[in-house]
């Protein structure tokens, strides 16, 4: 049973998202993989465009946070690894911010697991966005 969790400066990039889904070649006894990749919207606030999101965290309270989410996917659902990444830094938009990978047995259970770890993460995890608009202004991000 492999669980990760990791924040990651800046976006996260195709290659480390390649790499991670190759590493799990080896795991014979996985049969589904499940990815959700979390991009940067160039979103429209009050006539303004989002250029980039500046992500913090608490990261002592996130990974505590986040190793509870990590117990309850394992509690609900039959995972044999479940990694979770997170930016930390300025991501622009377009790039990827967040990638959680979920493996199991099934592919039932990795679409059942990764909806709501992505959501548990939205709600539980102090990790906090300042989207940055093309004038330098900002506004914190609300999740959704």
């Amino acid at each position: 049973m492999s669980k990760k969790t990791v924040f990651i400066q800046g976006p996260i990039s195709s290659e480390f998202i390649g790499q991670s889904i190759a590493k799990h070649q080896s795991k014979t006894t996985i049969g589904a993989h499940n990815i959700f990749l979390g991009q940067v919207r160039a979103d429209a606030i009050d006539g303004q465009t989002v250029v980039a999101i500046d992500y913090t965290a608490y990261e002592e309270m996130a990974d505590e946070a986040l190793n509870v989410i990590r117990e309850k996917a394992f509690a609900q659902f039959d995972l044999i690894c479940m990694h979770i990444y997170h930016s930390l830094g300025v991501v622009k938009a377009g790039e990827i911010c967040l990638f959680v990978f979920v493996s199991a047995t099934r592919r039932k259970q990795v679409y059942e697991a990764t909806e709501k770890i992505v959501n548990w993460i939205k709600t539980d995890v102090p990790i906090f966005g300042k989207e940055i608009f093309e004038n330098s202004t900002f506004t914190w991000k609300q999740n959704t």
